[in-house]
């Protein structure tokens, strides 16, 4: 029997993107996702010959084997990634991939573009959460989105891609395949926002925890700027959100980091320069 299979990163692109398919392609479908730093999502896809897998905001480097391995069977594969390539991509007449690892790119705008701008809304939200405002803005403009819906899809975004964060699912608000669900309930989602109270609950979490990064200290101030996080439970859920603040304020053109220590050694976020030429 034909089964189809939606496998996501658990952040703000990655959700946005299989909402977006979702919309476009409705029908059931096995949602496999997971916290930010679950690496092995590919690996929980228990598919055969015949089944069709869609897969976002997964980068190849991690999982080049399992993905080529998808490519060669007898199963429709479709790839959707904005990290960059350090492998070939599989040529198969079933496989397709689309990626773009420029600077302004995210797995949101390329699904956005492959289905024909169904759900405009979404990518927006996705975009703002990857750390793109500017480029969200300017698309939000030329897509009808007044001053006051980009604020609140940027929240949006912001709350989702924070959620993400942690190293088990009891340390974020809600579970990312519980969040999938419901944002998959509204094809707007300024319909989710005044519908739903879970966005307003992962901002007041998010905005709560800031009151911790006072007793944050610089680990190194030269090459690059590298932020270390205090020793408590609300560090991981900020750690993104943190090296994303890190890279919006800092004006050199020098990579950022945050470090957050849960047991047994460090977790590290790093972004580029906003000014460079290429994306995380």
């Amino acid at each position: 029997m034909f089964r189809r299979f939606s496998v996501c990163n658990g952040d703000a692109d990655g959700l946005c993107s299989a909402v977006q398919w979702f919309m476009h392609e409705p029908s059931p479908a096995t949602l496999v996702t997971g916290l930010k730093r679950e690496l092995a999502l590919l690996d929980r896809v228990d598919c055969g010959v015949g089944d069709e897998i869609n897969i976002f905001d997964i980068a190849m480097s991690r999982k080049s084997h399992r993905t080529a391995a998808l490519a060669r069977s007898r199963r429709a594969c479709a790839l959707f990634d904005h990290h960059a390539v350090v492998t070939d991509v599989p040529a198969s007449a079933l496989f397709e991939a689309r990626i773009d690892a420029g600077c302004d790119s995210c797995t949101s705008l390329l699904v956005d573009r492959r289905i024909g701008g169904a759900c405009h809304g979404w990518a927006l939200v996705g975009t703002y959460g990857d750390n793109l405002s500017e480029r969200a803005d300017q698309l939000a403009v030329e897509w009808g989105f007044d001053i006051g819906d980009r604020q609140r899809l940027r929240r949006m975004g912001e709350a989702i891609d924070y959620n993400a964060y942690g190293d088990r699912e009891s340390d974020v608000h809600v579970a990312p395949a519980r969040l999938y669900d419901i944002m998959t309930r509204y094809r707007d989602p300024r319909d989710m926002l005044a519908q739903e109270a879970v966005v307003d609950e992962i901002d007041a979490l998010r905005r709560r925890t800031w009151t911790g990064r006072s007793r944050s200290r610089p680990l190194d101030e030269s090459q690059c700027s590298v932020l270390v996080l205090p020793d408590e439970p609300w560090s991981c859920r900020a750690l993104g959100s943190v090296a994303n603040e890190l890279a919006n304020a800092e004006t050199a053109a020098r990579p950022h980091g945050a470090k957050a220590p849960p047991a047994g050694g460090f977790m590290v976020s790093v972004r580029a320069p906003l000014r460079a030429s290429a994306r995380r």
